[in-house]
């Protein structure tokens, strides 16, 4: 099976071509790139990607594309070009936790911590891979967790981050990673961004009625 797999949901611009599923996947063509302007770069990358891989659009047999945590831009970048790649070429789109698909390399106990801008975090805790807790955001310092093997967390973040990790590092979703975070034996089901944040619009206040009005 070929699969195509993007993220748009962090600062890094992930997508890559992956043979297979399970253990014997293999990584045919990949990228990391990067970059805010997710909107302008991810379509020129998934055909450099493919032509790279030596194949066209039509040999995809699925999609899969994280949704999140993330902005409601950058996800709405992602999720939109991989459903309409999975209707143009008829193929099934798979949508999973971008965290997950973090945790799927680290191994052991971890915490995955990503940026949400306005000096909150996203973040999800694991055990053996499995998610325990999370998603979720909050600010860094009222990121609460027990000790963990590993902690993901953007450098500019770590020192915000007061958990008990053996190592402190930071990873970024992988093709490989999106993929093995998919359950391809259960049709999938329709993409739901993880936007988490809370909405930045309310509803505007009742204006006081006038005295003059009976």
């Amino acid at each position: 099976m070929l699969i195509l797999a993007i993220d748009t949901a962090t600062t890094d611009l992930v997508a890559g071509v992956v043979e297979g599923t399970g253990a014997g996947a293999r990584t045919l063509a990949g990228a990391c790139v990067p970059t805010r302007a997710h909107n302008e770069t991810l379509v020129p990358e998934i055909t450099r990607l493919l032509g790279e891989a030596g194949i066209g659009f039509a040999d995809l047999e699925a999609v899969v594309v994280g949704c999140g945590p993330g902005p409601f831009t950058g996800l709405r970048v992602g999720m939109a070009t991989a459903s309409a790649l999975g209707q143009a070429l008829g193929v099934p789109v798979h949508g999973v936790c971008t965290h997950d698909a973090v945790a799927a390399g680290l191994g052991g106990d971890a915490l995955v911590v990503t940026d949400a801008r306005r000096r909150e975090v996203y973040w999800a805790r694991y055990a053996g891979g499995a998610r325990v807790d999370g998603p979720d955001v909050c600010k860094p310092a009222d990121l609460a967790s027990p000790p963990v093997d590993v902690l993901s967390v953007p450098p500019g973040l770590a020192e915000q981050v007061a958990v008990e990790a053996r190592e402190v590092t930071y990873a970024a979703p992988t093709p490989a990673g999106l993929v093995a975070a998919a359950d391809f034996s259960a049709a999938p089901g329709p993409l739901v961004p993880l936007y988490l944040r809370r909405p930045d619009a309310v509803p505007p206040k009742q204006a006081p009625k006038s005295t003059a009005l009976p």
